[in-house]
């Protein structure tokens, strides 16, 4: 379990030094679109690769896509809305803000997907402490965010 808990907090840190190297790369190439594919593609390139290397790759079937939920091929769109808020937000706003409003806003939006078990996530039912925990993220941004 440990492993999982150290993946999430190398992902995080990845998360907040990725939004700065991927707005540098949008900036550089003075195509924010061109730097979003770009960043695509070495994505999915690395995913493949990492996918063959570990043996763990294999194309679905038709049935196996056919069984997808609709809902269920948002994530793409999802991913690549992230990385333009990186290309044009995060620079503009700062390291912190950027990284804390993406934090928050991910926490209180994952304590409803937790509550009504949305998008495949088992219910968690809401308690007083999550809420509490959410408000005091959203408190802490708004102090990074004015300070």
């Amino acid at each position: 379990m440990w492993f999982f808990y150290g993946l999430a907090l190398m992902a995080g840190i990845a998360n907040a030094v990725q939004s700065g190297v991927n707005a540098t790369l949008a900036k550089n190439l003075a195509q924010p679109f061109a730097a979003g594919i770009v960043i695509s593609l070495v994505g999915a390139t690395t995913l493949l690769a990492i996918g063959l290397i570990l043996g763990r790759f294999a194309p679905p079937s038709l049935s196996d896509i056919r069984a997808v939920p609709h809902w269920a091929w948002l994530g793409g769109m999802m991913g690549a809305l992230l990385i333009l808020s990186q290309l044009y937000v995060a620079q503009r706003i700062g390291a912190a803000p950027y990284l804390g409003l993406l934090v928050t806003a991910g926490v209180v939006t994952s304590i409803l997907l937790d509550h009504f078990g949305w998008v495949g996530f088992e219910q968690h039912p809401v308690s007083l402490w999550r809420i509490c925990g959410g408000l005091l993220m959203i408190a802490g941004i708004a102090l990074v965010a004015m300070f």
